[in-house]
């Protein structure tokens, strides 16, 4: 009975709340027209239609207006519900609105530069409107120079004013500008109160910068937790967003290693080279084909992302019998995108006949299809069985899957240990969810020790893996195309995310003095900054610059000591042969350490060690160190003094002098034999002769000038 009387006052309760929020909804009241000051009534009649809101149907000018009674033809009682100035501005509004989806829809439809760049001016039209979402668009395009002249003036002017808008978008650039001091004074307080204001708006990337800063404990006391917080925001939007055929491949490219080893690969395809795999795939060979369809369905290695080709190729190929095209085909079909209708029937029946070829992409699709009753009964048992298989040949897919069941205890006991054994092999095959399942593992502490720092570091992982890493290649792809202004400011945008690879290509730009945008004195402290962080975050070659900056004094005061210790550091962590030798040199000289010469060379024996191409360099110090050696030991020694205690009597024996007339007097003869020798002329064999010089016409000898 008490029950049924807390549900009935339950019920009153939020009768009452709903009467009170009805109460509470503002009254719009008529302006101008036949009832001016009377409130509009909802809904009403006009022309056989019920309006439940204001309307500008029956009115050519499009302005609103609404009924004072229900039925507007038998009292004919209206009003207006804006002025003509709101009017005004919402039919501005609505412009606007239009203008900036025709911009997108041509910027989304083309992949030529001139639509795009036709598609800004719509943008840009509408942000003159004051279009939000255009000012953003726009902010950005003049921000990084893409598809619009680069002017940070101008994007800084739309910053404030999207800022002042409450935009996140516009909040987190003006703080991105304060951290890097363009077209600002420098200041990480403002930059930080922005990043602030951004991310409780919600914006990712102020998050993502946020929680770099805390857990590098930049401008802020360094803080796992609130680090954690952070970057576990983003990664779940990242997890979520990830697709069945595993989304879009980022390429880390850093512009030190492509100068210091022009020959590495850095993981681009050349165009010959991606055009003789495609004449490869065209004459029938379908291993050509299934990596040019991998290639397209993915993107990277810079090649764009094509569901269309990619669905030709594996096509070609899985006609030709290839299990692995018809296993992404299934993956295709199961995911569904512009180009390909999703089916789980067609997906079903690709992954039916890659399984039963023994393929593990087949064969962990089919898993995902029983487990999720796509196009099949849900059958826990039979999922298990098909991820097991996928997972004994190493498919990321399996092993994945095989750890959230373990991990959910579906169709299993629940076993943590199986669950962190399977996510660990598929992060070893780079499986995103797998760091991500890893990061919240580490972070809860759920069949592991509980470590905030591993799952900060798991959590930045996935977060790197987000959509705004595409700005890599585009950075890259300005640099290469000698846009230095535009690459070194996207570089530093993705650096303030906590980038390795962009924190070090920054840096590296700034080095090179190839940034005009970056004020002179500037760039020697910025590039300092940058290698300090790609440093922290364990890159050799920044941990050597480092060494160097102090070494000279680039951006800094000449330290010896601080140079050593960075070297030092280099030498001992990441075994720097190029360390090493500098550490050599710095015993050798006695720079912000002890001169020790056997230290020196003990240095200079393990950079020859370390790296075979220090062997060279090494072979000439040592000789200058063997010289410089013994020239110290000749000053040390007093050679006067020596030759004065020397008994030649005592050492050699009385007749010495004799010996020594003997030895000299047999050397002379020797050398005079030699000579006599080489002075006696030479018979030539018989038949030779020797050639006769073709005569030339006598010089005319000119009087000297």
């Amino acid at each position: 009975m008490s029950e049924e009387l807390n549900s009935l006052e339950m019920s009153n309760l939020l009768n009452k709340n709903l009467e009170d929020v009805e109460m509470l909804k503002p009254v719009l009241t008529a302006i101008g027209g036949t009832a001016d000051s009377e409130p509009c009534h909802f809904p009403f009649l006009f022309l056989e239609k019920e309006y439940v809101e204001c309307t500008a149907d029956g009115r050519e000018d499009g302005r609103l207006w609404c009924a004072t009674t229900y039925d507007y033809k038998r009292d004919q009682k209206w009003g207006f519900c804006e002025t003509e100035e709101q009017s005004n501005k919402r039919r501005q509004m609505q412009e606007a609105e239009d203008v900036y989806q025709t911009g997108m829809k041509i910027l989304n439809e083309s992949s030529k530069k001139a639509q795009k760049k036709e598609a800004y001016q719509y943008l840009l039209k509408a942000a003159d409107m004051n279009h939000t979402k255009a000012m953003e668009k726009v902010s950005y395009a003049l921000l990084f120079g893409d598809y619009l002249k680069q002017n940070i003036q101008s994007a800084k002017e739309l910053f404030e004013k999207l800022t002042e808008e409450g935009s996140p978008k516009g909040q987190t650039a003006l703080g991105f500008l304060y951290a890097s001091g363009l077209g600002v004074n420098s200041s990480q307080a403002k930059a930080l109160v922005y990043y602030t204001f951004g991310a409780l708006g919600g914006n990712l990337i102020a998050h993502m910068i946020l929680g770099y800063r805390y857990w590098g404990g930049i401008g802020v006391l360094q803080s796992c937790e609130s680090a954690l917080t952070h970057y576990r925001l983003v990664a779940n939007h990242v997890a979520s967003d990830i697709s069945l055929t595993g989304g879009t491949v980022v390429q880390r490219i850093r512009l030190a290693d492509e100068v210091e080893n022009p020959g590495m690969a850095s993981g681009m395809l050349e165009e010959d080279l991606i055009q003789y795999y495609q004449f490869l795939a065209e004459k029938g060979d379908v291993q050509a084909q299934v990596g040019l369809g991998q290639l397209h369905l993915h993107g990277g290695r810079g090649v764009e992302q094509n569901h269309q080709r990619a669905f030709e190729y594996f096509n070609q190929a899985a006609n030709a019998g290839n299990s692995h095209a018809m296993a992404f085909l299934g993956k295709m079909y199961s995911e569904g995108s512009d180009i390909i209708p999703q089916s789980n029937e067609t997906a079903l029946q690709y992954f039916k006949k890659a399984a039963d070829m023994g393929n593990p992409v087949g064969q962990s699709g089919l898993g995902m299809a029983y487990l999720y009753g796509r196009g099949v009964p849900v059958n826990y048992e039979l999922a298990l069985k098909y991820f097991q298989k996928a997972a004994e040949q190493g498919w990321v897919d399996g092993q994945l899957q095989l750890g959230s069941m373990y991990y959910n205890g579906i169709g299993v006991k629940r076993d943590y240990k199986q669950a962190l054994k399977y996510f660990n092999l598929a992060s070893q095959g780079g499986h995103i969810l797998a760091f991500y399942n890893l990061a919240q593992m580490h972070a809860t502490g759920t069949g592991v020790m509980r470590s905030c720092h591993t799952a900060v570091e798991l959590f930045k992982n996935v977060c790197e893996r987000g959509r705004w890493s595409e700005r890599l290649m585009t950075a890259y792809n300005s640099y290469k195309d000698g846009d230095s202004n535009a690459a070194v400011v996207q570089y530093l945008l993705l650096a303030e995310q906590g980038y390795e690879v962009a924190q070090s290509n920054a840096a590296f730009i700034l080095d090179q003095k190839e940034a005009s945008i970056v004020g002179e004195n500037e760039t020697y402290p910025q590039a300092l900054l940058h290698w300090n962080r790609a440093a922290s975050q364990g890159y050799t070659v920044a941990r050597i610059k480092l060494g160097d900056y102090h070494f000279y004094g680039f951006g800094t005061d000449v330290d010896y000591e601080t140079a050593f210790i960075h070297y030092r550091l280099a030498s001992e962590q990441q075994h720097s042969a190029q360390a090493m030798f500098n550490l050599g040199y710095m015993h050798e000289k006695g720079l912000g350490i002890k001169q020790d010469i056997h230290l020196a060379k003990r240095f200079y024996d393990m950079a020859a060690e370390a790296s075979p191409d220090a062997q060279v360099p090494v072979f000439l110090a040592l000789c200058k160190l063997g010289i410089v050696y013994s020239l110290q030991y000749v000053q040390e020694t007093n050679i006067r003094e020596i030759l004065s205690h020397l008994d030649m009597d005592q050492l050699l024996g009385p007749e010495w002098d004799l010996y020594l007339m003997t030895i000299i007097a047999l050397l002379l003869g020797t050398v005079i034999a030699y000579r006599q020798r080489q002075h006696q002329a030479i018979p030539r064999p018989a038949g030779l002769r020797p050639a006769v010089p073709q005569q030339e016409p006598p010089q005319q000898h000119q009087p000297p000038q």
